[in-house]
């Protein structure tokens, strides 16, 4: 029976991963590496505490005993500086597969699999070529005649691709986007603040749910993927013939928008949707909704679709030359410091003892760019598809089905007591 080494075992990939080996079967055995334990209580399971940030002869010692045919990585860390955020996360990545190699695990892996996301298209940038699909053109070397922003995930792929080839193993990267799902004490979760924010719109004066972002953002078109969903992808991937050496985008299968789902999130926290949603047309540069303070973010570089504007024909077109603009009517950071909201929330906090850290770590930021943004997201799952996988789930039942897991780990309160209530 071939075992596994799950990096990033705290993160909302990564547990769900854990989770699903679990559930797997044919896995006897299962590293979890993380700096905390998870306390998973499974006797397959075998944790152990490593810092990726160490060296990669500190990881030896660490990694002594342990090796797995199956890797999967899921380990992040975050900065603001994306010149720093690349030069870490390859090291992350680099250190680990160097301290594979000296302890001898790296003889037995078999593939490989390395989570990344949709910033591989710079959807974080600006809008791309729709639909995006896995042979886009890289954001760099000066792709369209641009010095683009640096991705982490490029370096990434290429130290994995080059570490499979020395080693006679396979690699898969996957690219999953907004992803939904929950790990404890994990507050990185778009459904963590959209669930905050819903929970305490519904506490303030009128219940009214004002769409955070944009206009534009309303009626986009975009995708999500579920962590459940992905962690099931991860593991065909794993062993699927022909899937080694590839890159997949892995979204849940639908095509989503706010515009159904916001009505939807609004009637399950008992909220009310206003009418005009945009009272001043949702136009960048305009005050915000009612009293609330909007934000204009324009950006400094040109948008993605300039790296495939010649071959699209578009190398003149407005929309491969304008510099990308977010746009909030609701700002949600400024939101969350609102002397009225914090009051509401503190209320929440202490009839239902939710817990303060999920307020003090929602990724208010997050939603700035994924509801601000004016351009839709949509990836392609043909290539998946024609490799025989099969998974689906619906946007919208996973979103719930993440607030209850929110509710019952007191992040969330319970909403049909919340509905009484207020």
């Amino acid at each position: 029976m071939p075992s596994a080494i799950v990096t990033g075992a705290t993160g909302i990939t990564g547990s769900a991963i854990v989770h699903h080996l679990l559930k797997d079967g044919s896995y006897d055995k299962i590293y979890s590496f993380s700096r905390r334990n998870p306390g998973y209580q499974d006797p397959r399971i075998q944790h152990v505490t490593l810092d990726l940030q160490s060296s990669a002869q500190d990881m030896c010692k660490a990694l002594e005993g342990v090796s797995a045919e199956y890797i999967f990585f899921c380990a992040y860390l975050a900065s603001d500086d994306q010149d720093e955020l690349s030069r870490v996360n390859e090291a992350l990545l680099l250190n680990f597969l160097e301290a594979l190699e000296l302890n001898g695990a790296a003889s037995k892996i078999k593939r490989f699999v390395l989570t990344c996301g949709f910033k591989q298209y710079g959807v974080h940038i600006g809008p791309g070529k729709q639909p995006l699909l896995e042979d886009d053109p890289l954001l760099e070397n000066d792709a369209g005649g641009v010095s683009w922003p640096p991705i982490f995930y490029y370096p990434q792929q290429r130290v994995l691709a080059n570490a499979a080839k020395k080693g006679g193993w396979e690699w898969v990267a996957t690219l999953p986007e907004d992803v939904l799902g929950y790990a404890r004490g994990n507050f990185m979760n778009e459904a963590t603040a959209l669930g905050l924010y819903c929970a305490v719109s519904k506490v303030l004066p009128g219940s009214e749910l004002p769409f955070v972002g944009c206009r534009a953002n309303y009626f986009a078109f975009n995708c999500w993927t579920s962590a459940n969903l992905h962690a099931k992808f991860c593991l065909w991937a794993a062993r699927a013939p022909g899937a080694g050496n590839q890159i997949f985008n892995v979204m849940n299968g639908d095509t989503e928008s706010f515009q159904n789902l916001w009505p939807r999130m609004a009637a399950r926290f008992g909220c009310h949707i206003p009418d005009p949603m945009f009272p001043n047309g949702g136009i960048p540069d305009t005050k915000g909704f009612k009293n609330y303070e909007s934000s204009t973010i324009r950006l400094k570089n040109k948008p993605p679709l300039k790296a495939s504007a010649s071959a699209l024909g578009l190398s003149t077109d407005p929309a491969a030359e304008s510099s990308p603009t977010l746009f909030l009517q609701v700002d949600p950071e400024k939101w969350a410091k609102r002397e009225d909201v914090n009051k509401a929330w503190t209320q929440l906090r202490e009839k239902y003892s939710l817990d303060q850290r999920a307020w003090e770590k929602a990724t208010w930021d997050f939603l700035t760019m994924t509801l601000g943004r004016d351009w839709s997201c949509v990836g392609s799952m043909s290539k998946a598809r024609k490799l025989g996988w099969t998974g689906y789930v619906d946007t919208w039942d996973e979103l719930e089905e993440t607030f209850k897991v929110l509710e019952n780990e007191g992040v969330l309160p319970p909403v049909d007591q919340l509905k009484r209530d207020f």
